[in-house]
């Protein structure tokens, strides 16, 4: 844009001059209301306040005279020194909201100086000039905007590139300190290592949808809550159906307990919420140096979970022990399997009995489940107690019961 300033004039003067006579007192007042308003501006260094940012709020005052000076916008190379200005800002950890605050107060304490001494007949000329600075506030805001994305987008690939590579070194079972040396990591004490896996997005089964984007971004989403609700870094490597996440802790143990468990439920579920998708989680408290032995473990642990049909949620070993045991294989094993071998092509007796057995043992909630008569339960009970000799009326039968149905279930696999 460029045209005749001349009659830009609020108060009878030129607003470019108003502003040059005003740049070093403007600028302090800038900065002033930038680290009281903005909170992040507080945090930084007194150093670099006066100087380096003290700088850039000056050469944005100066960037906005020349425009009402010209009615010419900013050229490329000032936008680029606008760009790099939030780049650094970026990498000072300063909020992009922060960042934008700046050159918004910026503007409008300019505003405010030169409408200072306006009157109604000015009116044409503040308008005038409103739409010289919004337009030009438009550019520098969006070249702050790029500045930043740019090196976040640098910074995030540079930090995911050091995690999987610290996640492959630890699940080959390389030395923890020369692998958190190469990937710049700090190691914490203790990894809560988790095997997890991922439920398809109701997009990835919907016809005519794209089932590889969706499944792209269930993993993004869920990455991005993992990330979110831990402090420091999360290595994790994540596939359309599952993967492994190593989550720092402080304090070295051998589980999650307590309050470490809550929050470790916690992060799964909203993990779960934010990617639209079911996530079952095996986890196993290991030192770093034992990473590779604790991460097949809690995929077998999740793969257990999910095998047995527990709900969606986290799972210690504790808690599927039974389960896993009998997924080993063995002797005892196979013949708690050939227990319910008389059964086979019996499909209503298995069926029954592992209903009744799933949960309180009550025969009316069965017969409801199954959408029979109670008398058909009792009558099917009786034919598995006649054809294997378990009989679930007697107390001593249920354990070995529920452990031929596991076992039985895992050699139909």
């Amino acid at each position: 844009m460029s045209g005749d300033q001349s009659t830009i004039a609020p108060g009878g003067t030129p607003p470019h001059r108003r502003l040059a006579s005003a740049t070093h007192d403007l600028s302090a007042r800038v900065l002033e209301e930038l680290v009281a308003r903005v909170p992040a501006y507080r945090g930084l260094p007194r150093e670099r306040l006066r100087a380096e940012i003290g700088r850039t709020v000056e050469y944005g005052v100066r960037a906005l005279t020349r425009v009402l000076d010209t009615g010419r916008l900013p050229a490329p190379e000032q936008l680029a020194r606008i760009r790099e200005s939030a780049a650094r800002r970026a990498e000072d950890g300063v909020p992009l909201e922060a960042v934008l605050s700046a050159y918004h107060l910026g503007a409008q304490l300019c505003l405010d100086r030169l409408a200072a001494t306006a009157g109604p007949a000015d009116l044409p000329s503040v308008l005038a000039v409103h739409r010289l600075v919004l337009r030009c506030l438009d550019l520098l805001s969006s070249a702050a905007s790029a500045g930043y994305a740019a090196e976040r987008r640098a910074a995030a690939g540079d930090a995911h590139a050091a995690r999987r590579s610290l996640l492959a070194d630890l699940l080959e079972g390389a030395p923890a300190p020369a692998a958190a040396r190469r990937a710049g990591v700090r190691l914490p004490a203790c990894y809560l290592v988790l095997g997890l896996r991922f439920g398809p997005h109701p997009q990835e089964l919907r016809p005519g949808a794209d089932p590889v984007a969706a499944a792209r971004r269930k993993l993004r989403r869920a990455r991005a809550e993992l990330e979110r609700h831990v402090a420091g870094d999360a290595p994790a490597l994540f596939a359309a159906d599952g993967g492994v996440a190593l989550v720092p802790r402080e304090v070295p143990g051998t589980g999650p307990a307590g309050k470490d468990w809550d929050w470790l439920s916690s992060v799964v579920r909203h993990m779960s919420q934010v990617s639209g998708a079911e996530i079952w989680a095996g986890a196993v408290a290991a030192a770093p140096e034992e990473v590779a032995e604790a991460a097949p473990l809690a995929g077998q642990v999740c793969e257990t979970a999910t095998v047995f049909d527990r709900p969606p949620g986290l799972y210690r070993l504790a808690d599927v022990a039974l389960e896993y045991q009998l997924t080993r294989p063995g002797p005892a094993r196979e013949e708690l399997a050939a227990l319910l071998a008389p059964l086979t092509g019996r499909p209503e007796l298995l069926e029954t009995l592992r209903v009744f057995m799933a949960g309180p043992v009550d025969r009316r909630r069965t017969a409801a489940a199954l959408q029979v008569h109670p008398n058909t339960v009792d009558y099917r009970l009786r034919k598995v107690a006649a054809l294997t000799g378990l009989d679930t009326s007697r107390p001593a039968d249920l354990p070995t019961i529920r452990a031929a149905l596991i076992a039985h279930r895992v050699s139909a696999r």
